[in-house]
């Protein structure tokens, strides 16, 4: 997978981290730990984050699938410059990453197994928490996905999505940890950075599909590389 690829999902997580504030950030604050000691305190809140980022690894693997079937037919190219065109039509519509948290039946059913593993007061039901966090409807996680996807390899979706949770992390840590409360200016001016962000996610994508010949950025794809030849 290309450097800069990977680079780009971490910034997307972190530039993405207070908008999770506003999403995620008072299901950070109701992690069931209060009662716990400091150790058992840190562990819960950990274990929460390994079990939301978890969750986006494992849903990286289902896109890269997807992503490593059609690479496998020939069609890497096109699909790094659709998924990146898809990308820049998704933030093109401003409503995206914000309409996706109306309530509906995927909520709903996340927010019972939320409530369910927060009531065990357990540690691997806090750890249960983060997985179901995982899964709760976003647009930035969405368009983390669509970037996985056009990794074309499983492993590579995988690591993409690794990386955007890696990139959440900072500022939802020092809100569990410390309770930080980011001022609207600050998160004001950081959400302004989201776009910018996004879309030059979705332009590496179309430049990797262009097939560039340039080292990291838009390797060559040769058709060797992509179909196997027999050669009797």
């Amino acid at each position: 997978m290309s450097i800069a690829l990977l680079i780009s999902s971490l910034f997307i997580g972190l530039a993405s981290s207070l908008h999770c504030v506003g999403m995620c950030g008072p299901l950070v604050m109701s992690i069931p730990v209060q009662h716990l000691s400091e150790n058992k305190k840190t562990i819960g809140i950990i274990l929460y984050q390994i079990g939301r980022i978890c969750t986006y690894a494992l849903l990286g693997i289902i896109v890269g699938l997807v992503g490593w079937r059609m690479s496998a037919a020939g069609f890497q190219q096109v699909l790094s410059i659709v998924l990146g065109v898809l990308i820049l039509l998704m933030l093109s519509g401003t409503f995206f990453l914000h309409k996706l948290h109306n309530d509906n039946w995927m909520n709903k059913k996340v927010a019972q197994l939320m409530f369910w593993a927060i009531n065990r007061q357990t540690l691997s039901g806090m750890l249960l928490m983060g997985f179901a966090n995982g899964l709760l409807p976003c647009g930035m996680v969405y368009i983390a996905l669509t970037g996985a996807m056009a990794t074309g390899t499983i492993h590579g979706a995988a690591l993409f999505m690794l990386f955007f949770g890696i990139g959440t992390l900072p500022t939802l840590l020092a809100l569990a940890f410390l309770g930080v409360k980011i001022n609207w200016q600050a998160r004001r001016q950081m959400q302004k950075a989201v776009p910018y962000i996004v879309a030059v996610t979705g332009i590496l994508l179309i430049i990797r599909g262009l097939n560039l010949n340039i080292p990291y950025l838009s390797p060559f794809l040769s058709q060797r590389s992509i179909d196997t030849v027999s050669c009797h």
